[in-house]
């Protein structure tokens, strides 16, 4: 006997890998933290990622001869779950800021307060989530789009790591937004809907938006 599948069926498998696909951040998920949005534009950063940023078209090279950069936070205000606890939060912000603190070290001096001549960074993480894996390539195929809807239904699927960011660069003086950058990740995945998310699990996400951030400073300054 043959199988029959809806065209809906086989569309929403489509659509599922392509939302798991894109890096890019839909206007959705903006949060408020920047001050102006509309600005952003699509841009590659030196490692191939899309991004949404934004350099103010009147920032003068060489600025800038110090960077401040003020302590990660979560925004909005994400408040602990079974799944993703505050050990984990404090952690991810606390590993961001040494990040940052590490790679933009090699690159500008940094100052433990802003003042004149001074760039400040200002990090948020503005999502941090786990979240069940789109269909693979595999199983666009009708023979195994129903296992893998059981597996998706009984909590077996793997759970991506998806975090975003959003960070505001300021004039130490006159607190003017000078450029903007958006931008999300996936990390190492999670086994199942159960287990819980570390550190560990975004680490490389941070550690590439930071290196991003060293490598593109100089489009901001220098």
């Amino acid at each position: 006997m043959r199988i029959k599948y809806s065209l809906p069926l086989m569309l929403a498998a489509t659509l599922s890998l392509a939302a798991c696909s894109s890096t890019k951040v839909e206007p959705e998920m903006y949060t408020g933290f920047l001050h102006d949005y509309s600005v952003l534009k699509e841009h590659q950063t030196p490692e191939g990622q899309t991004v949404l940023s934004w350099v103010s078209p009147a920032l003068k090279r060489g600025r800038y001869k110090q960077v401040y950069l003020a302590p990660s936070q979560f925004y909005p205000t994400v408040e602990p779950t079974g799944r993703i606890p505050q050990s984990t939060l404090s952690l991810v912000t606390g590993y961001y800021d040494s990040a940052l603190k590490a790679e933009l070290g090699r690159v500008v001096h940094l100052v433990s307060i802003p003042g004149p001549d001074t760039l400040i960074v200002r990090p948020a993480i503005t999502r941090i989530a786990a979240s069940t894996q789109g269909l693979q390539f595999y199983e666009w195929l009708p023979v195994t789009l129903v296992a893998a809807g059981v597996s998706t239904a009984a909590g077996w699927r793997d759970q991506d790591s998806q975090i975003a960011t959003e960070v505001s660069f300021e004039d130490g003086s006159t607190g003017d937004v000078v450029a903007a950058v958006v931008r999300k990740g996936t990390g190492v995945p999670l086994d199942n809907d159960k287990q819980v998310m570390t550190a560990d699990n975004v680490k490389s996400v941070l550690d590439g938006w930071a290196g991003d951030l060293a490598k593109s400073y100089g489009t901001i300054n220098q």
